[in-house]
C-alpha cells in the first residue's frame, strides 16, 4: 500500500506542510526536521506523486525529444547524450520517432501544449521546421543537427559544408579522380550542406567528374541500392563519399558483391563516426561528429531556456574529426 504524505508527517513527527516543503527542496526547513522527514521517507520507500508535484510547480521535469529515425546509429548516440544530461538535472525524456512526419509531430507536440513536457528538442528535417514552429510557439525549443537559418531558435550542430569539403578533399588528395556522392533526402539541411561541401571540394581541385546518388532512407539496403546504380553508369567512380556510415556500409557491400575491391578499385568514406564504422570490412574512413556531446549540449541549452525563457537563442557549432581507416 503506497505511503501518503500524511503518514510520512506522522512517522517523522512533523506537520504535513513541513513534509511538503522538504519534497519541494524549500530552504525554510530546519535541518533536524529535514533529517527526520528524509529518514521517514527512506524507511517507508515513499515515492512522491509526480503529477501532484507537477500541478504545484507547473513543471513536469520531462522533455520531448523528436528524432527523425531512432534506427540511425547517429540519432541513437545523440539521444543517449540528451538523456545523460537530462538525468543529471533530474529530468526524464519522452522519445518521439517522428520520421519528419508533420501529423505525427503535431500529435506529439500536444504534450507540450498540455504541459506534460517542459520543452522540446527536434532532429526533424529542415523542411518541416517551419510547420513545427507555430505548434511550438514561444515554448522552450532546441534544434539538434538540423536547424533553420534565421537563428531564432537555439541549435547545436557542426559546419556540414566544411566537414564534407575536408573529407572529399582527403579522397581527392589521395589521387581519386572520379568521386561520387551518396546523399539522402534534400529536405534535410545536412544533406543540402554536405552536397555543397562535396561540390566545393571538387571545384577547388578542378575535378569536373561528379555523380550523385540519392538513397531512399538512411539504411544499409538503401546505400547498397544507390551504390549499385552508380556502378551501372558508363563510367564508374574510383571513390564514394556517403553522407552516413550506414549508407557507406551498404556501398561497401555493393562494391564487394560486384567483385570489386575496397579501397583498391573504389575507396569509400562515410560520415558520423558511429561504432558501425569500425565493424565493417575494411574499417571505414569517416568524418566523426561528437554525437553524444551534441545531445548533451542540446539538452543543456533547452534546460537553460526552461529556467530562463527570456534568454537569447544560441547557435553552438561543435568540432568534428576526420578518422582515416583502411576503406580510403
Amino acid at each position: 500500500m503506497p505511503m501518503s504524505i500524511q503518514k510520512i508527517a506522522h512517522l517523522a513527527g512533523v506537520s504535513v506542510a513541513t513534509v511538503s516543503r522538504v519534497l519541494n527542496n524549500s530552504d525554510s526547513v530546519k535541518d533536524s526536521n529535514r533529517e527526520k522527514v528524509l529518514q521517514a521517507i527512506a524507511n517507508s520507500n515513499y515515492q512522491p506523486n509526480l503529477l501532484a508535484r507537477q500541478l504545484r510547480t507547473a513543471r513536469s521535469s520531462m522533455i520531448l525529444v523528436m528524432v527523425s529515425d531512432i534506427a540511425n546509429p547517429f540519432c541513437a548516440e545523440v539521444v543517449k547524450g540528451i538523456e545523460e544530461q537530462a538525468e543529471q538535472n533530474h529530468y526524464r525524456i519522452l522519445l518521439c520517432n517522428s520520421a519528419s512526419d508533420v501529423a505525427r509531430s503535431r500529435s506529439s507536440l500536444q504534450l507540450l501544449a498540455g504541459k506534460i513536457v517542459d520543452g522540446v528538442i527536434t532532429m526533424d528535417a529542415f523542411s518541416t521546421l517551419p510547420e513545427l514552429a507555430p505548434l511550438i510557439g514561444a515554448r522552450p525549443w532546441v534544434q539538434c543537427a538540423e536547424y533553420a537559418d534565421d537563428g531564432a531558435v537555439s541549435c547545436v550542430g557542426i559546419n556540414d559544408v566544411a566537414a564534407a569539403q575536408q573529407l572529399v578533399g582527403y579522397l581527392a588528395d589521395g589521387g581519386r579522380q572520379r568521386i561520387a556522392l551518396i546523399n539522402h533526402d534534400l529536405d534535410y539541411k545536412y544533406a543540402q550542406l554536405r552536397q555543397q561541401g562535396y561540390q566545393r571540394a571538387l571545384a577547388e581541385r578542378q575535378l569536373s567528374w561528379q555523380a550523385i546518388g540519392y538513397a531512399s532512407a538512411l539504411r544499409f539496403h538503401a546505400g547498397k541500392t544507390a551504390m549499385l546504380a552508380l556502378l551501372a553508369e558508363k563510367q564508374r567512380p574510383d571513390a564514394v563519399f556517403a553522407v552516413s556510415d550506414t549508407l557507406a556500409a551498404g556501398a561497401i557491400a555493393a562494391i564487394t558483391g560486384a567483385g570489386l575491391r575496397v579501397p583498391e578499385d573504389i575507396a569509400v568514406a562515410g560520415f558520423d563516426g558511429t561504432e558501425l564504422a569500425e565493424m565493417v570490412s575494411p574499417p571505414l574512413t569517416t568524418l566523426a561528429q561528437p554525437s553524444r556531446e551534441m545531445g548533451r549540449q542540446a539538452c543543456a541549452l533547452l534546460l537553460k531556456r526552461i529556467n530562463d525563457p527570456d534568454s537569447p537563442a544560441e547557435r553552438i557549432m561543435m568540432p568534428w574529426q576526420l578518422i582515416t581507416r583502411a576503406s580510403a
